[in-house]
């Protein structure tokens, strides 16, 4: 360990001049960053090692989070904090003219995740290694993350995201731990001994090489492993000696579709081809990542009928169900167990985590294109489907509009989501409203099944990502006032609250969030051109794109708001600007017409003479964990502003209330338990419930078109989409305008503008008594802790897994 400066920067230059032949003034300084996190990789190696010893000498429970996305963020900042050798690190390269922020600014977000559910996993294995619980990710490499946004023109541009062409300095290939998985081919049965026997033949392989990673734990000896698998040719597909006697497009052909298959975070499913290639990976994903959890559990010994008590395997999201039908195939078809006896090993090993209301989120798969591309595999979701519909038609419920619903194989399509609720031994929802919505609306007929099944885990976040380094100086006045209990137990967060009524107190947060938002300015600043006030309401909406997620009715009210403005300059409202950073998908075209809305809108009110100190519109490009770093320490609003009932619980509105600032938000997903924590004076609710809307939904009732006709300023922010007023993108307008009108609104943008705009004057009357203000944003630091992701993993421990801390 560097125990002091001294040691550090004699170790530090001498690894400079062996790696580059340099010295530290020659070195780039991506060299230099480079150095410093082999010399990080290196330093834990052994606690790595002695971390996987443990497991395997004990026979150590272990947890595997398999999840398509797992959104890092920058990991040097966060290696260094957790070993807890920032500050010497820090002050040794600061001796050889050398800035650790800068080396941090080289480090490019891993292009691994894209929203909130890769964000989460990312969250979950700081948990799990903080806490000491044996638990590892399993997910795929991809070369290139989602893309890289660039706004030409008002409008998103995607460019490749190529994150790795400088490589990983984190990770370790390990050749030795490749396996091979299986696509296309057809299957034989036969005969054997009385029993059934599949052979798989003419199959197309694909190595899968595993890149493992670190997952540092703060302040403890337990580091756990993030397992991404790369997809690269099998050697035994073409024989060198043979392969000019092969066509070489053919080889060509092989190689380019098996490199596709962990090239891109998300191919475009707006073709078959891309859902081939989404299907591709997630057969590829739990099919490598079984393959050599499986393999541990032989070489250590044991009875499968023990794999439940030494192996738990969690999916996340319904993106790795196929997890379950390869496990099946892997105890029956080589290990020669019974259907009997690999089913109950299955549903005894299997949970799952559904993230969402989305119908369009709840995927389907083709029955042709499963059982063209994983024949063996298709064969065992039917014989699941055909026993799980006869156990449902054994019981009183059986009737036949209810056999409809839960049918794993429906209509030619293979529904995953039902999948895994019929094969997991536990599902669970993200926050109380979703799993509540999952038990009695979306999934209410599996609930009627299987009632034991069904729980909840509230999301959380990792505190030392988004209080601990995203905002040191509040980290160091929690630390000061509290102690540092809460770097380990969140929970004593909530001591703070004992200081709400304390002036000076409140004077720091208010002095702390202000210096938070002069650094923010300059961000804006640099990436935009753009001079924002920082005495002004910085009120932020950083998310994905999506129509449920309302950015329009956000939009629609600046337009309100800027209106009023000119009309009435005098108007007694406190100068706020809006903040805007999201990814539209690329094939989502209303949530691109969304982005460009919102920034010809900016292109106006930030040119407009008439209210440039009073109003300022930002669209930052290139959203990303590190820029949400940025951004969230210096917000004084967080806008949560979905349709009631559609967002499963966010992460987002946790990480701004645990920097300080107020939510504006529905009672949707997470929002509710955070007024219940903070209680109603210390956020803004606004809008329809969930009941409410999915009454709605269900009965009707509502017309957008009654919202216009009947409402003078709802017509006029809406007539402004098409009237010219917003410049010369009537085509990217229009269509929003039909989503509103043409279209009965089906996110209720209209119906809560209203509701939305009155909330947004109360927030204007709240800021103005700053005293008021700083002790809202000091009683939601305080109430935060209940939202850490060590409460949600222990929790998941506890009540799913069943994994205990490893004791040093």
């Amino acid at each position: 360990m560097f125990s002091n400066k001294e040691i550090f920067k004699s170790q530090y230059t001498k690894k400079v001049a062996s790696s580059y032949g340099k010295t530290i003034e020659e070195a780039t300084p991506h060299e230099l960053y480079m150095v410093l996190g082999t010399m990080i990789r290196e330093e834990i190696s052994a606690n790595w090692i002695q971390t996987n010893k443990t497991y395997k000498k004990d026979k150590v429970k272990q947890a595997y989070y398999f999840s398509l996305e797992f959104l890092m963020g920058r990991m040097m900042g966060m290696n260094l904090m957790n070993m807890k050798i920032y500050n010497v690190c820090q002050e040794g390269l600061k001796d050889l003219g050398i800035n650790l922020e800068t080396l941090e600014e080289e480090e490019p977000d891993a292009g691994l995740g894209n929203g909130g559910l890769g964000r989460l996993a990312a969250c979950f294995l700081d948990a799990l290694a903080s806490l000491n619980l044996p638990g590892h990710g399993c997910g795929i490499r991809y070369r290139y993350g989602l893309f890289r946004q660039r706004i030409v023109d008002g409008y998103q541009v995607e460019l490749p995201d190529n994150w790795l062409k400088e490589g990983n300095v984190w990770e370790i290939r390990r050749l030795d731990k490749a396996v091979e998985v299986r696509f296309y081919g057809h299957v034989s049965v036969a005969d054997v001994e009385g029993r059934f026997s599949f052979e798989h033949h003419d199959y197309e392989s694909v190595l899968a090489v595993p890149y493992d990673m670190p997952m540092i734990g703060y302040d403890t000896k337990t580091v756990n492993t993030l397992r991404l698998w790369n997809a690269e040719m099998f050697e035994k597909e073409f024989n060198p000696q043979e392969v000019g006697n092969h066509d070489q497009r053919q080889v060509i052909e092989y190689k380019r579709s098996t490199e596709a298959i962990s090239e891109l975070l998300y191919p475009d499913d707006s073709q078959v081809e891309g859902r081939v290639l989404r299907l591709k990976q997630q057969y590829f994903l739990v099919s490598a990542g079984l393959q050599s959890i499986l393999r541990s559990f032989r070489k250590a010994g044991g009875a499968w009928q023990e794999l439940p008590e030494r192996v738990a395997i969690h999916i996340n999201d319904t993106h790795p169900v196929l997890v379950i039908p390869e496990l099946m195939r892997i105890l029956m078809d080589e290990e020669e167990l019974s259907w009997e006896q690999a089913w109950e090993i299955t549903t005894k090993t299997v949970s799952f985590t559904n993230h969402t209301t989305l119908a369009e989120a709840l995927e389907t798969w083709p029955v042709d294109m499963v059982q063209h591309l994983l024949p063996r595999i298709y064969m065992i979701i039917e014989e699941i489907d055909r026993r799980f519909i006869k156990m449902v038609q054994g019981k009183t419920l059986g009737r036949d509009e209810v056999v409809d619903r839960v049918r794993i194989v429906h209509h030619g399509h293979v529904r995953m989501a039902h999948l895994a609720v019929v094969a997991s031994y536990s599902v669970n929802g993200v926050a109380k409203l979703h799993t509540e919505i999952l038990k009695k609306r979306e999934m209410k007929d599996f609930y009627r099944i299987f009632p034991n099944k069904f729980n909840n885990k509230t999301n959380g976040i990792t505190h030392r990502r988004w209080l601990l380094k995203a905002n040191p100086v509040l980290a160091n006045l929690v630390t000061e006032t509290v102690g540092t209990g809460w770097i380990h137990d969140p929970e004593k967060l909530s001591e703070l609250a004992h200081f709400a009524d304390d002036s000076a107190m409140l004077e720091r947060i208010g002095a702390i969030k202000r210096a938070n938002k002069e650094k923010l300015a300059g961000v804006v600043k640099e990436q935009t051109g753009l001079v924002i006030d920082p005495s002004s309401i910085y009120d932020v909406q950083v998310k994905r794109l999506h129509a449920y997620k309302r950015q329009v009715l956000n939009a629609l009210h600046i337009m309100d708001l800027y209106d009023r403005l000119r009309e009435d300059p005098t108007l007694d409202l406190a100068p706020r600007t809006f903040i805007f950073a999201a990814k539209a998908a690329p094939s989502y075209y209303f949530a691109k017409k969304v982005i460009k809305l919102i920034n010809s809108l900016a292109e106006i009110v930030n040119n407009d003479p008439a209210v440039k100190d009073r109003l300022k519109v930002v669209f930052l490009e290139n959203y990303s964990v590190s820029l949400a770093e940025k951004i969230i320490p210096a917000a004084d609003v967080s806008e949560q502003i979905s349709t009631a009932s559609k967002e499963a619980s966010g992460t987002g509105n946790m990480k701004f209330m645990m920097n300080g600032a107020v939510t504006l938000g529905t009672l949707d997903g997470a929002n509710i338990e955070i007024e219940q924590a903070v209680g109603e004076d210390n956020i803004f609710i606004f809008g329809l419930t969930a009941n409410e809307v999915l009454n709605y939904y269900e009965y009707g009732g509502y017309s957008s078109f009654e919202m216009y006709n009947t409402n003078p300023r709802v017509r006029r922010v809406v007539d402004q989409l098409v009237s010219g007023r917003l410049g010369d993108i009537y085509g990217e307008t229009r269509d929003i305008y039909n989503a509103l009108l043409g279209e009965n609104d089906q996110y209720f943008v209209l119906r809560d503008f209203c509701p939305y705009a009155e909330a947004q004057d109360r927030v204007d009357t709240a800021f103005g008594d700053t005293a008021g203000w700083n002790r809202r944003a000091l009683i939601n630091i305080a109430r935060s802790g209940g939202f850490s992701g060590d409460r949600t993993i222990r929790e998941y421990a506890d009540e799913i897994w069943k994994i205990k801390p490893v004791k040093w």
